[in-house]
């Protein structure tokens, strides 16, 4: 069994095994974080019954995959079911067989149905049906398990896990499938023989986030900067035209959310909804509240406050592929990668990427400073007079009675302090304190992707912290 990390999903999985009541387990996350490989491995890809939805496949196409897989694991009735009720009885039928497959270990049968949502086809019947199944037969049955998945992490939220019909209170497990950690990734990339520095490591998450599959794709024979370019700047690569893939595979109307993420994208602070209510093509009402829903659920977006209006909520684009397709690929700024590394562009890109990866990071940020236990919150912070140009990326405001005041550097050498970097850090404590009178301790907190080199200006300081420290678990 092959999975790198996941140690909470896969003691869900085994304790289910193990616990003498029927199972109704939902997998939700988005497209390509691995759940599929999840399940598949887990289980060694044996199941007492396994079946997958067709992405923009109506309802006969998905009857027909579903049949197929009937004939697969028994059913003898040799037509194609004429409804999901058909469906469902069939395979009910299946499971009741003495032949059926059964985990080896606790007897268990374990049926697993793949991108559940796209099986949901427009006056299809298929919630119902599954409703049925499950209700009139499923939960009374003590060793079956029944995993459900999808890509399409809004209809996952609004028809199981969220539902007030039929599903209220059946799904028995929730696993949010999240994208995987620096430390993953890195365990990851020793997994499938790729010898890159945690230097690297990082560079590949400022491009590409924490989703597995994408590092699957990379060549170990390539440097990291060539393999950017053979899968996002050339026509062949396999994720050239991945951001505008993803986003259609998962939402039925996709205009409005494109629209979104290109709006968001181009403020790094973030907008309110009336902000992008104002947009032409994102417009308002309830259309833009179950966009933004969708896409925060999803993981592409997140709502965020400053520090100094905490009623106030901005939405931010948080993903990092997203980010960086907007960025080079969907404006075509850039036609290479290797052209583009080590030129003045790239460094400042570098710069703004790698505060995003400190974000995805908090927990380990906060584990380096030892308050991993401490209950926090996290903030921006702009100082009200434009003149003093004064802000603050990442704040931690703790409720032991410190603030953390977090500035986050990456270059390629360990980062020196200099006058001017301990003026400017001098300026910005100074000002926050000055508007905002907290009545905390506030400390600054320097990140720095390689180290830190000794100098005389290291005392502005209270904490020092490297990119190691965004490996912790």
């Amino acid at each position: 069994m092959q999975i790198i990390g996941r140690d909470r999903e896969k003691d869900i999985l085994s304790r289910c095994l193990h616990i003498e009541r029927p199972q109704f387990i939902a997998i939700y996350g988005r497209r390509r974080v691995g759940k599929t490989y999840l399940v598949k491995e887990f289980f060694n890809n044996k199941f007492s019954f396994y079946s997958t939805g067709i992405t923009q496949e109506k309802t006969a196409g998905q009857l027909h995959a579903f049949y197929d897989s009937l004939e697969i694991y028994g059913d003898e009735v040799g037509t194609i079911p004429k409804d999901w009720f058909e469906a469902f009885s069939r395979l009910r039928k299946c499971l009741s067989k003495e032949s059926v497959y059964r985990d080896p270990v606790s007897g268990k049968r374990v049926v697993f149905l793949d991108e559940l949502p796209w099986m949901d086809t427009q006056r299809s019947n298929f919630r119902s049906a599954l409703e049925y199944f499950w209700n009139s037969w499923g939960s009374s049955q003590p060793d079956l398990i029944l995993i459900v998945c999808g890509s399409a992490t809004s209809w996952m939220v609004k028809h199981l896990l969220d539902d007030h019909g039929g599903f209220h209170n059946r799904i028995t497990k929730r696993i949010h499938l999240m994208p995987f950690s620096l430390l993953e990734c890195e365990q990851l990339c020793q997994s499938i023989g790729m010898d890159l520095p945690r230097s690297q490591i990082i560079e590949y998450y400022m491009i590409f986030g924490g989703i597995p599959h994408y590092m699957t794709l990379m060549d170990e024979r390539l440097s990291l900067v060539q393999n950017v370019d053979e899968l996002c700047f050339k026509s062949y690569g396999e994720l050239h035209n991945e951001y505008n893939n993803v986003i259609r595979s998962l939402f039925k109307k996709p205009e409005k959310h494109l629209a979104i993420m290109k709006a968001l994208y181009k403020t790094k602070r973030g907008m309110t909804r009336q902000n992008l209510s104002a947009i032409k093509e994102i417009g308002g009402g309830s259309v833009l509240t179950k966009n933004l829903e969708e896409l925060e659920q999803s993981g592409f977006i997140r709502q965020a406050t400053l520090y100094s209006e905490p009623n106030n909520i901005y939405y931010q684009l948080i993903d990092p592929f997203s980010i960086f397709s907007l960025h080079f690929m969907q404006q075509e700024q850039i036609s290479s990668w290797t052209s583009f590394f080590g030129s003045p562009g790239y460094y400042a890109w570098r710069g703004n990427a790698f505060e995003l990866v400190c974000l995805h990071h908090i927990e380990q940020l906060k584990t380096a400073l030892g308050i991993r236990s401490v209950e926090t919150h996290e903030a921006g912070w702009q100082s009200f007079d434009n003149d003093s140009r004064a802000q603050i990326d990442l704040l931690i405001d703790r409720k032991d009675g410190v603030i953390n005041l977090c500035e986050m550097k990456y270059t390629d050498d360990p980062f020196e302090i200099t006058k001017i970097e301990h003026d400017k850090l001098k300026h910005r404590l100074s000002v926050f304190k000055e508007e905002e009178k907290p009545n905390k301790a506030v400390h600054i907190t320097l990140i720095s992707a390689n180290g830190f080199k000794q100098g005389p200006y290291n005392s502005v300081a209270q904490n020092f912290l490297t990119g190691d420290d965004l490996f912790r678990f």
